[in-house]
């Protein structure tokens, strides 16, 4: 059995682009889902998230933010849910946990959206959350928006085109491109997917017609999986064309995982 899993940052809850969101969503068939961005969908009694949840036939888990915006999980039926928390406190957004029982055990799904603003506090969130899930304990996926570099990629191209205040997002105080968030969950034993399931470009953002001004061509989003996971990992990709190059500023990034 295989689970097909997507991430993906809509960007400011999709005010205006629900109808593209969920097209997209549709044609994917995601059993389980990660969402960053989700603003407002937990206002009026979570109206917005059981839209998105019922156009896609999905079971929805969210999670409510008190400084950033809230990010969910989705979930296909009939997989099971067994565990579910919300993580609020030493975020900036937040992370949404979802464990699912699977044909080989229990599998935690883990949604979360990193500091965008500060990479010491990006760092702080990421070797925080690479404990609390450790992912030698459940076997584990921690998917989204991680506002990081990836270690061992050469990223003065990357960040040259940034005009200075922004560049700063991404960079160490020695001035050379920060990527210690994505490598304390690599410190802490997860895997990146990309480097072993993922073909094409791995770029996530900007999207051609969703804005981003923000951002120059960069990877941002990640599936980071325990190594037992990251073995049978197959045909990851970031999705792209027709409604993802206008739904988000973020492209959504797809993989098959062993269930």
């Amino acid at each position: 059995m295989t689970l097909r899993f997507l991430t993906w940052n809509i960007k400011t809850g999709g005010k205006g682009r629900l109808d593209a969101i969920t097209a997209v969503l549709r044609r994917e068939q995601p059993d389980l889902l990660a969402l960053q961005e989700l603003r407002d969908f937990d206002r009026d009694s979570g109206r917005v998230l059981h839209q998105v949840a019922d156009a896609t036939g999905l079971v929805p888990h969210l999670a409510r933010s008190f400084l950033g915006q809230p990010v969910a999980v989705l979930v296909r039926p009939p997989l099971e849910i067994l565990e579910r928390t919300e993580v609020r406190w030493r975020l900036h957004h937040a992370a949404a946990v979802v464990t699912v029982a699977t044909s080989t055990g229990p599998l935690r799904i883990v949604s979360t959206h990193l500091n965008p603003f500060s990479p010491y506090r990006r760092m702080r969130e990421a070797i925080w959350l690479a404990a609390r899930y450790r992912p030698d304990k459940v076997p584990t996926v921690v998917a989204g928006d991680l506002n990081g570099l990836d270690p061992g990629t050469d990223h003065t191209a990357t960040l040259a085109p940034q005009p200075g205040f922004l560049r700063a997002r991404h960079l160490a105080a020695d001035g050379s491109a920060d990527t210690r968030a994505v490598g304390a969950f690599l410190d802490a034993g997860f895997v990146d997917l990309w480097p072993v399931a993922g073909s094409g470009s791995p770029l996530t953002v900007p999207t051609t017609e969703g804005g981003g001004r923000e951002f120059s061509r960069m990877r941002l989003d990640y599936v980071l999986t325990s190594p037992s996971l990251a073995g049978r990992a197959t045909d990851m990709t970031v999705v792209r064309g027709d409604e993802t190059e206008f739904a988000s500023d973020h492209y959504p990034v797809r993989v098959t995982l062993p269930g």
